[in-house]
């Protein structure tokens, strides 16, 4: 598969630490070479088949020579801050240099102060409320609520939330969780929503989702169960809301058996972001530098995008043609990102909050 990128030797004569705040300034080469001198970067909880990280790591081992000690690959994020605390001032192989996180973790850990600043070279193409503004933590890719669609059975694609209430999809649409306590139902709400109340609230955006889903329990359009692909491709299920790198992956894993169109809706679009940093007790710290470079690069960003997980320099890096057209030939139009919204961990707390515990008395749908 074609790709494009700028190398890493492209920006040698870039002072890095005229973007990062450390005390050193360090060019690219400084850089490659401390790290190199390390020789090892450690990572925690990166599966091969998550995101393409079998190709990122792959890629980053090939560029830089580096080996790279893979710790605990189907861990979580709450297992990769206890893996910081536990090993404070540990230079052994079960201490992490670098963590890949949800959102809500990363405020924290810096609070915590388990993690150290850095900014790399593509910084300023890192949406601001996608990072922190003094570089402890800064999302890596994400995803997008969307319409995961059986075309077998239904006829005409719905193109917005408001579409769904519509009697034509009668007994179809389900979330992918149970919106009193997944993580990706709650934030289907949430997009519902805002598709309504775009100035509002996370409150008064949350109520709003609830408000759709009433409506759309009412027509008898919900089906109150956890949709899957299986439910999906068997008929009980045929309009799932899911992130779009679990619907664009399931699409290809049926393989036409049945046909499947993934649409992201036309206002209301959720991203939900994981985030990257450096641990503050690094043993290698130049490498897990170099690491991130090397996955904010084109090269890098493009990995996360072939695992269809959009990396966070999607837009600047579309609206520059530096995608290659096979990868967006895969993926719905890019322009369908560009009003991606990325809620706050405070509005994400207070839409939980508000969903969560008025589900059942408002929507009254008991989804299992």
């Amino acid at each position: 598969m074609m790709k494009q990128g700028v190398s890493m030797a492209a920006l040698a004569g870039f002072t890095l630490a005229a973007l990062a705040p450390t005390a050193h300034a360090q060019t690219m080469d400084e850089l490659v070479a401390a790290a190199k001198a390390e020789g090892t970067l450690t990572t925690i909880a990166l599966p091969h088949d998550w995101c393409n990280y079998g190709e990122m790591i792959a890629g980053f081992k090939a560029k830089y020579g580096l080996e790279v000690n893979e710790l605990n690959p189907d861990a979580g994020s709450a297992d990769e801050i206890e893996a910081i605390k536990a090993n404070q001032g540990n230079t052994g192989p079960q201490a992490p240099d670098v963590i890949d996180v949800g959102l809500s973790f990363g405020p924290q850990a810096k609070t915590d102060k388990l993690i150290q600043p850095y900014k790399v070279a593509t910084w300023d193409e890192i949406p601001a409320d996608a990072k922190d503004a003094d570089g402890f933590w800064y999302g890596d890719y994400y995803g997008v609520l969307t319409f995961e669609v059986n075309k077998d059975i239904v006829e005409t694609m719905p193109t917005d939330w408001a579409d769904l209430l519509k009697p034509e999809y009668s007994n179809s649409v389900a979330l992918a969780g149970d919106p009193r306590a997944s993580a990706q139902a709650i934030q289907g709400v949430y997009a519902a929503g805002l598709s309504r109340a775009p100035n509002g609230s996370a409150a008064e955006i949350a109520d709003a989702g609830l408000a759709f889903f009433k409506e759309l329990n009412a027509a008898g359009n919900f089906v109150p169960v956890i949709g899957k692909p299986a439910s999906l491709a068997q008929g009980t299920t045929p309009i799932m809301i899911r992130w779009d790198y679990n619907a664009l992956s399931s699409r290809d894993t049926l393989a036409g058996n049945p046909e499947v169109e993934v649409i992201v809706p036309k206002t209301g679009v959720v991203a939900g972001v994981y985030v990257q940093a450096i641990s503050a007790y690094a043993p290698h710290p130049n490498a897990a530098k170099l690491w991130m470079e090397y996955i904010y690069s084109d090269e890098g960003q493009l990995n996360y995008l072939k695992g269809y997980c959009h990396p966070i320099r999607f837009n600047a890096m579309a609206q520059a043609g530096k995608i290659p057209q096979d990868l967006l030939d895969r993926l719905p139009p890019a322009a369908a990102y560009e009003t991606a919204k990325f809620p706050s961990l405070d509005d994400q707390n207070a839409a939980k909050t508000e969903i969560t515990t008025k589900w059942d008395g408002v929507v009254g749908a008991n989804v299992q």
